[in-house]
């Protein structure tokens, strides 16, 4: 299963989606800050399964309709930052699909997350982080899961690793940094974590028109899923 996860950077870079999902040969496209009035129904192989109403920015996940059958899609709305309050409400900071696999039979969930900005603290994105867990498993219990997107968690990620483990999740993170925008604010703001999943590989792929880049995850279905 191959998963694109890329943050618009406000749709500035909504033409290179349709590129993306016919050159890479993914199953699935999950992204942030889109317009969702300006989303195509399809891109290539690739169709809507929803976005997100509540924000003028917002989430949207596409998957492959030869490869997967979609049961389920529910947007969610995690605990507010100050910023979230002050300057621009972002009512749905998850969208969750749950498909089916088309030849395997397998279910899972796969979520396109954008966590708050970094004006907040780590402490709240981590509660951002598993509440989304809690959201998605409320899907399907017991199905495996892919959440992406973007973090907005660039520094101790090796605390949010131990995290992750406790609850059960891997965390993994891209082969390149992903946000190289400003001299001080350099590192992995995009990545995944799973649950069920063997990750084989995450990628960051060339630049585009976004302050951030995309990445690739490439995983398997785990052992007894």
């Amino acid at each position: 299963m191959r998963v694109i996860s890329y943050n618009l950077r406000k749709h500035k870079a909504s033409g290179e989606l349709l590129a993306l999902a016919r050159n890479h040969d993914i199953d699935a496209l999950c992204l942030q800050e889109v317009d969702a009035s300006d989303l195509p129904e399809t891109l290539g192989p690739l169709h809507l399964a929803d976005a997100t109403k509540g924000n003028r920015l917002g989430l949207a996940i596409y998957y492959r309709t030869s490869r997967f059958t979609a049961l389920d899609t529910q947007s969610f709305a995690l605990k507010k930052s100050m910023h979230d309050r002050v300057l621009a409400p972002a009512h749905e900071r998850l969208i969750g699909t749950r498909v089916v696999d088309n030849e395997t039979q397998h279910e899972l969930v796969i979520g396109s997350f954008h966590a708050a900005p970094l004006t907040a603290s780590n402490s709240l994105r981590r509660k951002q982080i598993h509440a989304a867990h809690a959201e998605l498993l409320s899907m399907g219990r017991g199905l495996m899961t892919l959440m992406v997107g973007d973090f907005n968690y660039p520094f101790f990620t090796k605390n949010l690793d131990m995290h992750m483990k406790n609850s059960g999740y891997a965390l993994s993170l891209s082969n390149r940094r992903t946000y190289t925008r400003y001299k001080v604010f350099k590192g992995h703001f995009d990545f995944a974590t799973s649950l069920g999943l063997d990750i084989a590989s995450v990628e960051t792929l060339p630049r585009g028109n976004s302050d951030h880049l995309p990445i690739l995850v490439s995983a398997e279905y785990g052992e007894g899923y």
